[in-house]
């Protein structure tokens, strides 16, 4: 069934394009299930018959549980019944459930009261709703007009295309109309049906309007949010380079001094062997004497040795520091 009416909505499509290839084809729908909801007469009335609905089926089920009730003491007394008076009473029970499920098919069934008098009931709406699409799909030029409720599958429908509120207002103020009594009160309606009529173009362009402007503020908003995030990581990426770019200069500062701490030992080394060589030429008598002058000297190395590593680093702080 399904498969058909795409079929069908399919190929009034391609008649429809071929035919009005000048101009786009207008399109619009209805949701007759939520006219029907909002309108109170309708809900009144519907209220009303379920009531009556409920207050059968509740007579059903009374008399079916009296029919229960008269089988089980038909069974509890069969043991004293002759087998005449159980096949008569057998008899008129079930004589009595079958006028009980006539009555319940009556009340319920395809052709019952109940179907007959929804149908009584929606049919002057149905007469209203297609009334008022009617005027509509003439006055702003449709070409088609669908129902949301029935069998045709529609996947996605924009809600500026949807005409059920209007269908609405149309049969509120038909209502309106029919029920006022003064002149006053009829031109007044009259008068209330011509405005929106007048105003659907505009209503529909301002739909359209607002449509365009949510598609430009989410765009707006996601190129703002890209922006952001090029930004971001942009910053992120200077922070790293700036981050590699000092721990290069410490390791070059690290390096510059420790090579000159390097030659400072190696200065120091030679000037020691240089003394100690000296002292070897003293005689031998002062043997004592001797070795507390290279302890001496090499403290007195050391001593200088550190005066001049203390120097550089702060000379290296001062420069760092400017």
């Amino acid at each position: 069934m399904k498969n058909k009416v795409l079929f069908l909505l399919t190929l009034v499509f391609m008649i429809s394009l071929s035919i009005h290839a000048q101009r786009g084809v207008r399109i619009a729908y209805i949701d007759t299930e939520y006219i029907l909801e909002n309108v109170p007469e309708y809900q009144e009335a519907t209220a009303q018959l379920n009531q009556k609905a409920d207050k059968w089926k509740n007579e059903i089920g009374a008399k079916l549980g009296a029919i229960e009730q008269k089988r089980k003491n038909l069974s509890n007394e069969k043991a004293l019944l002759t087998k005449e008076l159980i096949d008569e009473r057998e008899e008129d029970i079930a004589f009595e459930e079958k006028e009980i499920l006539d009555y319940q098919q009556k009340r319920f069934g395809p052709n019952g009261d109940l179907f007959i008098q929804k149908k009584q009931l929606m049919q002057p709406i149905q007469d209203q709703i297609f009334a008022a699409v009617q005027d509509i799909a003439q006055s702003r030029k449709y070409d088609f007009i669908f129902d949301k409720s029935s069998d045709a599958v529609m996947l996605f429908s924009a809600n500026r295309f949807d005409l059920s509120d209007q269908i609405l207002r149309s049969i509120t103020r038909t209502s309106k109309r029919k029920q006022a009594k003064s002149k006053a009160e009829r031109r007044a309606a009259k008068e209330e049906e011509l405005v929106p009529e007048i105003n659907y173009e505009l209503e529909e362009r301002q739909k359209a309007l607002e449509e365009k402007k949510a598609q430009r503020e989410s765009a707006v908003e996601k190129r703002r949010q890209e922006i952001l995030a090029a930004r971001e990581a942009k910053k992120k990426e200077a922070e790293a380079k700036r981050q590699k770019i000092l721990e290069e200069r410490e390791k070059a500062k690290q390096a510059k001094l420790d090579a000159r701490s390097k030659s400072a030992n190696t200065n120091d080394a030679k000037e020691t062997e240089t003394s100690i060589k000296s002292d070897t030429k003293t005689t031998e008598g002062e043997t004592k004497t001797k070795a507390q002058l290279i302890e001496e000297n090499r403290q007195k190395k050391l001593k200088e040795r550190a005066d001049r590593k203390k120097a550089l680093e702060d000379r290296q702080k001062a420069k760092d520091s400017i």
